[in-house]
């Protein structure tokens, strides 16, 4: 038999740089997973970003680009939400290859919308022209950002304004929000290329692209938007800290109880005490007598209680994930946006019994009603949210405005001692600068935080440990632009801005 004859060592070296541009992609996307929270690299939610959109520019035909954007969105979200695997195997129980599947599937949904948008700027807009990079690339990941935060139920975790919360870009989000803060990191990236590609006027072009954000955030940010409405008001966060694998365990239930009581006690004497998500291990219709004694005791240590609570409705079908205060009388508010596969199943009824993945007992629940008043907290409203419903500021920004201050009370604990944590605190913050008001974030584990009307955290408990969180307040009333209009303005011009960018593809027109 003839041997095979060895494979030219020039064939070798094509293949490999074919396929480099293809890992420079996933190399972007796991560099911007490190923009983020807890490793807060904010420069790279710029470059990483600017690489990919270099590669756009480079890429040979619309379906090459949209494997770019898809290696770039699989790196993305494989590496930044890893942790959903300890939820569903970990803590849920669910099996190694279900946990897996489901993970795979979430993170094959984020990428595709990157392929999309890579397929759809190389075939419909000008990628290789100045207004590829500086108009329609920015604008179009902008409305696939927004798209991916609403479609399906939606999925806004690691939106890229998230990344600015210590950067001066944050003084953008009170006046157009987190996709504002997102449109200036991409109109930074799109100057960058631009800067490197181009020369002459173009050139200068891109570098007033690149620093124009960060001057108008930098001034921006001295803006106060809202005025201090009272006296400072102290506050205390109680968390309990109670194992996740252990929590709603028959014989860990007393326990639990005991366990709050007494940390409310210590507690009680502030003007606001906060609960996390589902502190108590057991509807709240069965502990009457427990809420009760409660509400004695707030009452006369002029206390308001604001506790998380599973509740049945007065069918005996229909279940809430609550927030209950205890401010002289009892009032609720009901989470709205709950999650797929944790709080409700979207399957059909007959596979239910085989794919209920989360030990907590009381699923599926049913959505609040939208536009909750806020929550009475002593002498201030409160504007609730509960768990990662906290990153859907639209849905949120009625109750905001009527508020003096926002409550967020979670349980970080499924997903151990991961970074999604540090990632969803991040997310807060942004919330209480968008709203310029204090926030009080109660979570089982941690991280627990106090965290002022700028986004600084104040203070914060010891992760996984039982504590009381003490602080002061001060009520803020007031609008800031972005609870006025929302997104709906840095959207419309995102989309006036593929709009222009098609044209200048149509008529073919140098920039």
């Amino acid at each position: 038999m003839t041997p095979m004859p060895p494979v030219p060592a020039l064939t070798v070296v094509e293949g490999s740089r074919r396929l480099l541009p293809y890992g420079l992609a996933a190399a972007s996307g796991l560099a911007l997973t490190c923009a983020f929270a807890p490793l807060a690299l904010w420069p790279l939610a710029v470059l990483s970003p600017a690489l990919l959109m270099w590669l756009w520019t480079r890429a040979p035909t619309p379906r090459a680009a949209a494997w770019l954007g898809f290696c770039h969105g699989v790196a993305t979200f494989a590496a930044g939400t890893w942790w959903l695997y300890i939820s569903l195997h970990g803590f849920g129980g669910a099996p190694i290859a279900l946990a897996l599947l489901l993970l795979a599937a979430l993170v094959l949904l984020m990428a595709a919308y990157y392929a999309a948008l890579g397929y759809a700027l190389h075939r419909y807009f000008p990628v290789r022209a100045a207004w590829g990079t500086l108009l329609a690339m920015p604008c179009a990941w902008l409305l696939t950002e927004w798209l991916r935060g609403w479609f399906l139920s939606g999925f806004p975790w690691l939106s890229l304004g998230y990344s600015q919360t210590d950067t001066p870009l944050a003084g953008l989000a009170p006046v157009g929000g987190v996709y504002l803060v997102s449109a200036a990191v991409l109109l930074s990236a799109g100057g960058l290329v631009t800067t490197l590609r181009n020369r002459g006027a173009t050139r200068g072009l891109g570098l007033l692209a690149l620093l124009l954000p960060w001057a108008a955030g930098a001034v921006l940010d001295r803006q106060d938007w809202t005025t201090a409405a009272a006296d400072a008001t102290t506050v205390a966060i109680v968390q309990g800290a109670v194992p996740q694998d252990l929590k709603w365990q028959d014989d860990h239930h007393d326990a639990t109880l005991a366990l709050y009581q007494r940390l409310n006690a210590q507690a009680l004497g502030a003007d606001i005490v906060v609960w996390p998500e589902a502190a108590l291990p057991d509807l709240a219709n069965n502990l009457n007598d427990y809420l009760a004694n409660l509400a004695r005791a707030a009452a006369a240590a002029h206390s308001s209680v604001l506790l998380g609570v599973v509740r049945v409705a007065d069918d005996g079908q229909t279940y809430y994930n609550s927030l209950l205060s205890l401010s002289g009388s009892f009032a609720l508010y009901d989470k709205q946006h709950l999650v797929p596969f944790g709080e409700y199943f979207p399957v059909p009824a007959f596979v239910r019994s085989w794919l209920r993945l989360l030990s907590l007992p009381y699923s599926d629940f049913t959505p609040g009603a939208p536009r909750q008043a806020p929550l009475p907290a002593g002498r201030l409203m409160a504007a609730a949210s509960i768990c990662y419903e906290d990153a859907f500021a639209q849905a949120l920004r009625s109750s905001v405005r009527t508020s003096d201050l926002l409550v967020n009370v979670t349980n970080d604990a499924w997903f151990g001692k991961a970074g999604a944590r540090y990632q969803h605190l991040q997310i807060a913050r942004l919330r209480s600068i968008e709203a310029r008001r204090f926030q009080l974030r109660a979570a089982n584990d941690g991280i627990s935080a106090i965290i002022d009307p700028r986004g600084r955290v104040l203070a914060t408990a010891p992760n996984f440990e039982p504590a009381v969180l003490r602080g002061q307040i001060t009520a803020r009333r007031g609008d800031t632009p972005y609870l006025v209009w929302g997104d709906a303005p840095v959207l419309i011009v995102a989309a006036l801005g593929v709009a222009l960018a098609l044209l200048k593809r149509r008529h073919r027109a140098p920039m």
